[in-house]
């Protein structure tokens, strides 16, 4: 996400449609099946106290309550029943070809090397209009020695409650972000991004986020926000 968001927030898992005469976005990364690479998944950088985390969101989906959103290094569009995939979806068409480049990534996703920068997978919950991420911070992220810099910590917040306002009103952009910094993130920890949509207004969307440490005793940041419907066109 970040300021400009037209990620998927939707519940559907990768779609097998690059069979189905989407182009190949030379681009992105593909996995071995052939699907471009899912980031939201476990990797070899993952601590025990992330995959903790992840299991125990994993267990929570299992009855729908929560889902995994997958993760990849381009921003895709708002998935619907009427366009399931993303690669063949008309706005990303209309992007392909206006705005779009193979030299972009998602800031997010922008670094090859497994745990260096952003470790992260986000989970909603649709009937509490809820995001959470499990996060963990590499060592590309530094700002005072051994800690997570102010602006990535701003930068996962801004991601998560971004998720949540595409939920509830489609395509938006960050129209305000205000970030109360309690306790420093220490690299290579893990901490729980957990943000809610608090109200709608027309085409404003007020949300509100905490930052936990994994075990709930610590409260890095709390935040506030207003996110605008941005209709494509």
């Amino acid at each position: 996400w970040g300021t400009s968001c037209s990620v998927t927030a939707a519940s559907l898992a990768p779609t097998p449609c690059l069979a189905h005469g989407a182009q190949p976005w030379a681009w992105l990364q593909f996995s071995q099946s052939g699907q471009p690479k899912d980031y939201a998944l476990p990797n070899a950088s993952w601590s025990q106290g992330m995959l903790n985390l992840y299991n125990e969101f994993v267990e929570k989906s299992k009855d729908g309550t929560w889902k995994r959103i997958p993760s990849y290094r381009l921003m895709l569009p708002l998935l619907t029943p009427e366009h399931p995939c993303p690669f063949t979806h008309p706005d990303l068409m209309k992007l392909e070809g206006e705005k779009m480049s193979k030299d972009t990534r998602l800031f997010l996703r922008s670094l090859d090397e497994e745990g260096l920068g952003f470790e992260y997978v986000m989970f909603l919950n649709p009937s509490e209009k809820r995001m959470v991420t499990v996060y963990q911070p590499g060592p590309y992220l530094e700002g005072h020695p051994g800690f997570a810099h102010g602006g990535s910590t701003a930068a996962i917040i801004d991601s998560t409650i971004g998720g949540c306002a595409i939920f509830v009103a489609g395509r938006v952009m960050t129209a305000n972000l205000s970030i109360d910094f309690k306790n420093p993130i220490p690299l290579g920890s893990v901490v729980l991004v957990d943000g809610k949509v608090n109200r709608m207004e027309g085409r404003k969307v007020f949300l509100s986020c905490q930052v936990w440490s994994a075990d709930g005793q610590t409260l890095h940041a709390e935040a506030t926000a207003l996110f605008i419907h941005k209709p494509v066109g």
